[in-house]
């Protein structure tokens, strides 16, 4: 009778423990799925705040590109003008021509220094997006696993 008793209460701790590995199992893969998800839109976050750092570089390059061809041809037209200009009027011709080409570089400096900013500002805005984004990831992590070891501390 002792052995009976005994095999039967062995019995229902193995179920009890199969039970109990069982649940935590299921917990443990859904805590993987969601860390997975969360992992997921972070990166599909990065990727994004990567992209608008990308476009906005992109645009900046455009302007620079423009701002400096635009000083060039002030360069040239003022250098053209000089080149043109009567020998008695040489040293007007060139402090004219010098003040345009000071008043182009400036122009050219000032929607450089605009575009550079614009960039850096994007580039700040994605590092807060990226630390957001990870922030969230983090916590979806400790859930995930809280949530396991809740489980785990039912049985």
């Amino acid at each position: 009778m002792n052995k009976l008793l005994a095999t039967l209460i062995a019995g229902v701790f193995a179920t009890s423990a199969y039970a109990q590995s069982n649940d935590v199992a299921e917990a443990r893969a859904e805590a993987q799925h969601d860390i997975a998800k969360a992992q997921e839109k972070e990166a599909k976050k990065v990727a994004n705040a990567n992209e608008d750092v990308a476009k906005a570089q992109s645009k900046a390059n455009e302007k620079v590109a423009k701002a400096q061809n635009k000083a060039n041809k002030e360069h040239l037209k003022a250098g053209e003008k000089v080149a043109d200009a009567d020998p008695e009027d040489r040293l007007k011709a060139e402090a004219k021509a010098d003040k345009k080409i000071a008043g182009a570089d400036a122009k050219a400096a000032k929607t450089i220094a605009k575009a550079d900013a614009k960039v850096a500002e994007k580039a700040v805005e994605a590092d807060k997006e990226k630390a957001l984004a990870a922030a969230k990831t983090q916590e979806a992590i400790a859930k995930a696993n809280a949530d396991v070891k809740k489980e785990a501390a039912k049985h």
